[in-house]
């Protein structure tokens, strides 16, 4: 058995343990996935590993590459399955993210919500240098609900304060599909996990698999932050 043959079959036995696999019933399936399905079980869609396994390699070779390059990744996630993986793994990259409710403009009108970022790195700041004691009891806990407001709604995408992502790694592009949309206006290229319900006709990379499994959102998500983490070590 060959290296790479080895290498697949330990995946395979990787995502069928995550339920990688599980797709939904035929009568969701978008048109565009029909090559991604292996075949049907207890009226249950299966998705086809093999052709997965190749395109996580395609979309791991992209991810690697933008981080040789020095670019950045913004990181897409609502679902209540994802949205502590998609913070965890995305601050272990220095990567933007959003796993609250994507705020229509975040990519298409970013002029206006770099002015929300502005102010909720202001007020953070402020606090943190005990500057609010100027202010009253109740102007204070007025302040503090503003920077927990901001913080729900903003506080993934401070980064790109600096410097704008220059991909979008998504879970679920139906879920996301504003997301989706607003990279496609502005030219982002998009990586996804998608589902047998997803249209992913205008997906640059995308990776058929179950995105609403923890497990499978922790397994794709690990594997696009260490082809990231591969490139930033290979950066010239």
């Amino acid at each position: 058995m060959t290296e790479k043959v080895q290498d697949n079959k330990t995946l395979i036995d990787e995502m069928f343990t995550a339920g990688v696999h599980y797709g939904y019933s035929r009568s969701r399936r978008h048109p565009s996935m029909k090559k991604a399905v292996y075949g049907v079980k207890n009226n249950m869609e299966i998705i086809d590993l093999e052709k997965t396994i190749i395109s996580l390699a395609e979309a791991e070779e992209f991810i690697t590459s933008l981080a040789k390059e020095g670019k950045k990744l913004l990181m897409v996630g609502s679902k209540n399955q994802a949205r502590s993986i998609i913070e965890e793994k995305a601050e272990s990259i220095g990567a933007s993210f959003v796993n609250n409710r994507w705020i229509g403009g975040t990519l298409t009108n970013f002029e206006e919500i770099k002015k929300r970022l502005l102010r909720l790195q202001e007020l953070t700041d402020k606090k943190e240098k005990g500057e609010l004691g100027m202010y009253t009891k109740k102007e204070r806990v007025m302040i503090d609900r503003e920077i927990g407001g901001l913080e729900k709604k903003f506080g993934g995408l401070l980064s790109m304060i600096n410097v704008l992502p220059s991909a979008i790694f998504v879970i679920d592009p139906k879920a996301e599909n504003i997301a989706v949309s607003e990279a496609r206006a502005t030219g982002l290229p998009v990586i996804a996990v998608a589902n047998s319900d997803c249209d992913i006709a205008d997906i640059d990379h995308p990776i058929a698999a179950n995105d609403s499994s923890r497990a499978s959102i922790q397994f794709f998500t690990e594997h696009i932050v260490e082809a990231y983490k591969r490139g930033l070590g290979s950066k010239k």
